[in-house]
């Protein structure tokens, strides 16, 4: 994709202030999908060569993470926060790859459990140490300025309760 000459949101932005009003959170939100788009872009790329999407990535790193090298399907849905339906169709490709083995937990036979291959461990491996070379995309910030934005985020997110009680 051709890079354009211009930056898009802050022309939004200019067209939105005659337009509309107060462009000040318009151009916030909109920038955040926008890195985000960018950065899943250049993870995917990263990825490639693993053979696996960053979504993918995440399945299999909150496994390692996992104290008993297993997790039910339904509470990968809720770290990851995606819809059942799609935890089930990253664990049938990872299944498919021969990076996660599925089983039905033995104390509740309606539970199913994913859980890390030895081929999935070096999947694994290999795909964190391709992020970790490139930062995770982030080297045009410093560290203070990856700081800071964590940390701006993180009071939004806590703010919409993104995590502890919710309300109903």
């Amino acid at each position: 994709m051709a890079a354009l000459e211009f930056d898009p949101i802050e022309r939004a932005g200019e067209l939105w202030a005659e337009q509309v009003g107060d462009a000040t959170a318009m151009r916030f939100a909109t920038s955040v999908m926008r890195v985000h788009q960018v950065l899943l872009s250049q993870f995917d790329a990263v990825l490639k060569p693993h053979q696996i999407t960053f979504a993918r990535y995440e399945v299999l790193r909150l496994l390692s993470f996992s104290s008993s090298g297993k997790l039910p399907l339904s509470k990968i849905g809720e770290r990851l926060m995606v819809h059942p339906t799609s935890v089930t169709s990253l664990i049938d490709r990872l299944e498919q790859q021969g990076l996660v083995h599925r089983e039905h937990d033995q104390r509740d036979r309606r539970r199913v459990l994913a859980s890390l291959t030895p081929a999935g461990k070096h999947v694994l491996e290999a795909a964190t140490s391709a992020l970790s070379d490139v930062n995770f995309g982030l080297d045009a910030l410093t560290a203070e300025q990856q700081d800071l934005g964590y940390e701006l985020l993180r009071t939004f997110r806590e703010a919409n309760e993104d995590w502890g009680s919710r309300k109903a």
